[in-house]
């Protein structure tokens, strides 16, 4: 069935000839935070669930020596693990930055290895489109603007004649790095990203009519809970994608401590910083934090992640201080995170989480008729479970 009943009408998000039952996409996140298992977790209760590419290898023997080599066997593992996980159920993707310096052979290999959509992002993603070739892999674009949608569209339609298959809308209360200036992320809260959203969204009608075709938008960026979803969908889009919730899951690839780190947030904990990829980001500022504030943290060691990084000159190294984070030395580590993790305050399942973001809130629960179809689906998915 297309359409899950929860008080209020969530459609199945359809990219192409693919197919996510529930219209939620768990975001990318790393060093190692969303992995096989968070991913596999997600699509098996009919989500996409996405693994982020970023120096996925870490813990691979021979990293040290070899980053770009462990990063692509574990680009292939992790997909396989994912996908047995899933079940045939959802989608699974991965995030590629195209900052990384092995960009595209993160690509090549992820298509290979049968993801079903690269998601990409920190950088315009150019060359896409060429890396992919006749591969079966959905591809999308992370924007913020209608200005970058309209560039990187525009760029797609004259180098390759072909559009995105879905684009994903980046706000401004996301976490990890941002597409937005120091500026406007310090007038935060005067910013209509509503028009925006809904800008970007009539940019992808153009070119979705010029290919005759619908081009799933995708808002990110600050959502929480059903109502937010909701609200995205009223402006126009097809579907959510959220990342930071999905870190105080069980099933979330992080150390405890790291999720902890999570539980134990405030709102006025979250800063936001410089990244050495060049772009500001959202984080836990942390012990770790206090010290880059105050000095350059020396960097012994070049883990060859990042295409334009010099370590004589950057803030610090940002894959030893994600590293650092995901194994649980949060004090020494470097903590994305979303504009709402001073909300979230308790560990969690995938299948609950999904269960509730797919729920209205007690105030909008409707009478039962109206909302069996997707209590059905969640009450199959308990009796089995339990």
């Amino acid at each position: 069935m297309d359409i899950y009943e929860c008080g209020e009408k969530l459609k199945a998000l359809r990219i192409g000839d693919m197919v996510a039952k529930i219209p939620i996409i768990q975001g990318g996140m790393g060093v190692g935070i969303s992995r096989s298992k968070l991913a596999g977790a997600v699509a098996a209760e009919g989500g996409i669930g996405i693994i982020s590419t970023a120096q996925i290898g870490y813990d691979e023997d021979g990293f040290e020596k070899d980053q770009a080599g462990c990063n692509l066997l574990a680009i292939r593992k992790h997909i396989k693990r994912a996908k047995e996980i899933a079940c045939g159920n959802g989608l699974v993707g991965v995030n590629i930055m195209v900052a990384l310096k092995h960009y595209k052979e993160h690509v090549m290999e992820a298509v290979a290895a049968g993801a079903d959509v690269i998601i990409s992002g920190a950088g315009l993603p150019v060359k896409l489109p060429e890396y992919i070739g006749k591969a079966k892999t959905k591809i999308a674009p992370i924007v913020s603007s209608r200005r970058a949608a309209d560039i990187i569209l525009k760029m797609w339609a004259r180098r390759y004649d072909r559009t995105a298959d879905f684009v994903v809308i980046e706000g401004p209360k996301a976490g990890g790095h941002l597409g937005f200036s120091d500026e406007e992320l310090a007038d935060i809260e005067n910013i209509d990203y509503d028009e925006e959203i809904k800008d970007i969204i009539e940019c992808t009608k153009e070119y979705g009519e010029k290919y005759n075709t619908h081009i799933p938008v995708i808002v990110a960026g600050g959502i929480f809970d059903h109502d937010d979803i909701i609200h995205a969908l009223e402006l126009g889009a097809d579907g959510v994608q959220i990342a930071s919730r999905f870190v105080a899951t069980k099933e979330c690839d992080a150390s405890d401590e790291y999720k902890q780190a999570y539980l134990d947030a405030k709102e006025d904990d979250v800063k936001i910083i410089k990244s050495p990829v060049g772009m500001p980001g959202r984080a836990i500022r942390n012990d770790f934090i206090k010290r880059v504030e105050k000095e350059k943290q020396p960097v012994d060691k070049c883990y060859n992640c990042m295409k334009k990084c010099n370590p004589n000159e950057v803030p610090y190294c940002i894959t030893k201080a994600l590293v650092d984070a995901v194994n649980g030395d949060i004090n020494n580590g470097l903590i994305f995170c979303g504009a709402n993790v001073g909300r979230i305050n308790e560990m969690t399942t995938v299948h609950e989480l999904m269960k509730e973001l797919v729920r209205p809130t007690d105030k909008k629960i409707q009478d039962e008729s109206e909302t069996h179809d997707i209590q059905n689906v969640y009450s199959q998915k308990d009796k089995m479970i339990s």
